[in-house]
């Protein structure tokens, strides 16, 4: 017998009828995201290294540590994708799509690799949910963006939710911010953590949102960015406020909420759900008005979002869980001695009706069919034996209720389709 191999470290097999759940979040989301007016797009995974060093910043803890990078055949030197943000704004530019009616609303769903540490919730093959809006800079498309992330955490169930906010201003704002940053914390060096010692000199924000205590003391007495914005930027921040309170979105005001990419600029958000502990942002985006432009484009505005797919679907409540387990509400069974095949036929009919059928599909007692359709969560089992085929008609057994009736044949589909 040979070695059995198993999936590689960080990675996992989803198996029904947990992938049940997953084909529902992600119906939520093409649902959701399609009465917005967004459209799918697909990019490989596969991506020139370059790609995200430009984007996503050399200096950051994605391209430093976390890529999975090797050379191929021809000496290139080609990343799985990390994150997709960099990769649309490069299906954007490569494929001259400025040239389409902006703004661009598109949204993703697929397998994403980074090389850190194992743990519950946090995979090196993860799945991420995420939308991009390309083409206007004004603050009425962040505040849709938010507005749309909350319609869809909704839907799927979440309550309490509150979207953290903040600004990291635009280039001129950042820019004096980050001077200001630095020129406070340079004398205290040695009292930085390791990690915020090394980022001084390359990513002075993100030690804005370091979770080592080493930082927390020192930082109590830094800027504020509030204080660098130009009225611009304040402007900008003030709107997006302003549409939040217009639809009653909960929101408070993060100052040290910078999120983790270089190429983020002005609106900066996560949004948090009541219950879920510690870790209990579920989504975070921004905006990156100047990421078409590093990439060799024309300059052009852009917000976007991910979500953890893997973590999302970890919290997710209860009830939408275990509706979509119900996906196969109906099954049915032939009662000996009429054959499977009859079975087959009447699931057929259903099946043409729009409804999801489970069809017995061997000759078994009345007993065994019906302990296989409560294994799998079905509600409904729809007998048909010697009687019912000699008078039209089909004996219905609600697994739940423990009842069951007799009903013509003609009525199944309207039966089932009505009741709860």
């Amino acid at each position: 017998m040979g070695r059995k191999i198993q999936a590689v470290k960080g990675t996992r097999d989803l198996l029904p009828p947990d992938t049940a759940v997953w084909a529902a979040v992600e119906r939520a989301a093409r649902e959701t995201f399609g009465a917005y007016g967004y459209s799918e797009i697909r990019t490989p995974i596969l991506e020139d290294t370059e790609l995200f060093v430009r984007s996503v910043g050399e200096g950051t803890d994605i391209v430093g540590k976390e890529m999975y990078t090797f050379t191929d055949r021809k000496g290139r030197s080609l990343s799985l994708r990390p994150e997709s943000t960099a990769s649309v704004a490069r299906a954007f530019v490569q494929h001259g799509m400025h040239s389409a009616a902006l703004p661009l609303k598109v949204y993703y769903i697929g397998p994403h690799f980074r090389y850190e540490r194992p743990q519950k919730g946090r995979y090196r093959q993860f799945f991420q949910i995420g939308a991009e809006l390309l083409g206007d800079a004004g603050p009425q498309s962040d505040g849709e963006v938010i507005l749309m992330l909350v319609r869809f955490l909704s839907v799927l169930g979440f309550e309490g939710l509150v979207v953290q906010l903040n600004t990291v201003g635009d280039e001129e704002s950042r820019e004096a911010y980050r001077k200001g940053l630095v020129e406070y914390l340079e004398p205290h060096r040695e009292a930085l953590s390791p990690d915020s010692q090394r980022r001084l000199g390359s990513n002075p924000l993100r030690i804005l949102d370091s979770k080592d205590p080493a930082d927390h003391g020192v930082l109590q007495g830094a800027p504020r960015l509030e204080d660098f914005l130009n009225a611009s930027s304040a402007g900008h921040f003030d709107a997006v406020c302003e549409m939040l309170d217009r639809h009653d979105v909960a929101y408070s005001i993060e100052p040290r909420l910078v999120r983790g990419l270089d190429y983020y600029t002005r609106t900066v958000f996560e949004i948090i759900a009541a219950g879920l502990g510690a870790q209990d942002a579920i989504v975070g985006g921004g905006r990156y008005d100047g990421l078409i432009e590093e990439l060799g484009g024309q300059p052009l505005p852009g917000i976007g979002f991910a979500i953890g797919e893997d973590r999302l679907i970890e919290v997710l409540p209860e009830r939408f869980r275990i509706e979509a387990l119900k996906a196969s509400l109906v099954a049915v069974a032939a009662v000996p001695p009429v054959s499977a095949a009859e079975a087959v036929a009447l699931a057929e009919e259903l099946r043409s009706e729009n409804l999801p059928v489970l069809a017995e599909l061997t000759d078994r007692s009345v007993r065994s069919a019906l302990k296989r359709a409560d294994r799998a969560g079905v509600k409904w089992v729809v007998l048909l034996g010697e009687q019912e085929r000699a008078t039209g008609t089909v004996t219905v057994r609600d697994l739940e209720q423990g009842s069951q009736e007799t009903m013509p044949r003609g009525d199944l589909a309207t039966y089932l389709r009505r009741s709860p």
